[in-house]
């Protein structure tokens, strides 16, 4: 039977796993907002990277009040004593104290810089903390607008309270998206791509790249993303053709790649069309031996995205980039069981939370390092963010099950060479399980007093979005009267 050549193209693409770049329908009327006048290619290079922890980090225990510790301690109890209850705190020796610039006493978590309590373990992030270089945003989270205790639990109108709070997969969109009343279609990330896609004028590769697959975070209305894995970069891609050897699409000039500029005047072909050529051109572009990095990065999963990263930094140039956005995810922090250990500082043994903040702590580590030998690290800003925080309160009792509960705000860290850091911004909360920053439920679930919005506009802006699209970007920023926190010089 005769085949018509939108069955061929049909039938053929599907051998064709290109499944690492999302295409964006840009001319269906149910995405047909418009973008507005973008900025004028870049003279210099910027880039974002994303590392999100995946299941909600427990905050509480990533950065611990010293001067709170009573209060910690009483809530929490002490992890390296042998049947306390609950035993969830950490013993104040085993803390890293760091003393930030907008006052007080902290400690954090032993396991964002091990080195400390073993000198034999890949060093941490108490380096780029020392040098200014890290900073730490205290309890933002998704909000509508700004809210207190009382307008909590109020919620006149409805007006206070995020869509499906407490969440996993509800907190994670509004944490990608920023939209925060309902469920995002699009991410904050695609978002700045839609709006900043001329900084890097015409180029192969989409401006936001993930090491993670797929995400919302990086999916646009009419930016594309890249989904890439890790190793050598030459297969990241891994495109194979399932059909005829004369149709190959990966020779200039076969059929398939003809059949690729018939019928660009639908909506729906072209954007097929399109996502397949830029696969095509985006596998022949990575197809060149990996770059020399001078950084080691740990042999982890996050270490692995994290050094891909670093090495399409690196040929940036070759690869005519002046903007990039990348993704990248480290899972495992819904600890409702096996938070911590007796002795977190033990390598591979620190329990469910310790054991993911040595493997964050490391390969951020090993990529601060690696941009600072590029002479990229004033370019180059990384961030966290979580789905959540965790309660105050523990969850269960006893070594192996003791845990924290989903909860709302949480802390986010920012390193590069631009960071104002050594500090805190927003404010952080008072451990008081009833205090002022509870929401009412008596287990410390922190109101956040910082939202997602003022913190994806702070990079926003440092990035390249011009102000008067911050709120095309984030629409629910103009409830906020501080639109940058000031973080990134």
């Amino acid at each position: 039977m005769k085949r018509s050549r939108r069955e061929f193209l049909r039938d053929t693409g599907c051998g064709l796993t290109a499944a690492a770049i999302v295409s964006s329908l840009d001319r269906l009327s149910i995405v047909s907002a418009m973008v507005q006048q973008q900025p004028e290619v870049a003279a210099d290079y910027k880039a974002l990277v994303c590392v999100f922890f995946n299941g909600g980090s427990d905050c509480n225990n990533m950065v611990v009040s010293l001067d709170q510790f009573s209060s910690y301690s009483a809530a929490r109890g002490d992890c390296s004593t042998p049947g306390a209850t609950p035993n969830l705190g950490l013993a104040q020796s085993m803390l890293v104290p760091i003393n930030p610039v907008s006052g007080g006493h902290f400690g954090l978590h032993p396991n964002f810089s091990p080195e400390v309590a073993n000198p034999a373990q890949l060093a941490g992030l108490l380096g780029p903390w020392n040098q200014g270089k890290l900073a730490i945003l205290c309890n933002y989270g998704s909000l509508l607008q700004p809210t207190t205790k009382a307008q909590y639990q109020s919620n006149a109108g409805g007006a206070f309270r995020p869509y499906q709070l407490f969440s996993h997969s509800d907190q994670i969109n509004q944490q990608m998206s920023s939209i925060v009343k309902t469920t995002g279609q699009t991410g904050w990330g695609g978002r700045i791509a839609d709006n900043t896609g001329s900084l890097n004028g015409v180029t192969v590769l989409p401006m936001n790249v993930s090491v993670s697959g797929t995400n919302l975070f990086e999916t646009g209305v009419t930016s594309r993303q890249l989904a890439i894995g890790t190793g050598q970069l030459q297969t990241v891609l891994n495109l194979n053709w399932n059909g005829p050897a004369s149709a190959t699409p990966f020779t200039n000039g076969s059929s398939f790649r003809q059949l690729l500029g018939f019928d660009t005047g639908r909506a729906l072909i072209k954007t097929s069309s399109d996502t397949m050529n830029q696969a095509l051109s985006a596998d022949q572009t990575l197809n060149q031996p990996d770059p020399m990095l001078t950084a080691t990065f740990p042999g982890t999963s996050i270490g692995n995205q994290l050094k891909q990263v670093a090495k399409l930094i690196k040929i940036k140039d070759t690869l005519g980039m002046k903007r990039q956005i990348f993704f990248c995810q480290i899972g495992g922090f819904d600890t409702h069981t096996n938070e911590t250990s007796a002795d977190p500082t033990v390598p591979n043994g620190a329990g469910g939370q310790g054991n993911l903040l040595t493997q964050f702590s490391q390969a951020a580590r090993a990529f601060y390092d690696e941009m600072g030998a590029q002479g990229n690290s004033n370019s180059v800003t990384l961030f966290t963010l979580s789905d959540f925080g965790r309660t105050f309160q523990a969850s269960g009792s006893g070594a192996g099950s003791v845990g924290s509960d989903h909860a709302w705000g949480s802390h986010g860290f920012i390193m590069g060479g631009a960071v104002l850091g050594g500090t805190f911004y927003g404010a952080y909360p008072t451990l008081d399980v009833n205090g002022p920053d509870d929401d009412g439920g008596k287990r410390g679930r922190w109101i956040p007093t910082t939202s997602i919005d003022q913190y994806g506009a702070t990079l926003a802006q440092w990035y390249g979005l011009p102000a008067n699209l911050l709120t095309t970007v984030f629409p629910n920023l103009s409830k906020f009267a501080t639109q940058s926190l000031g973080f990134l010089g």
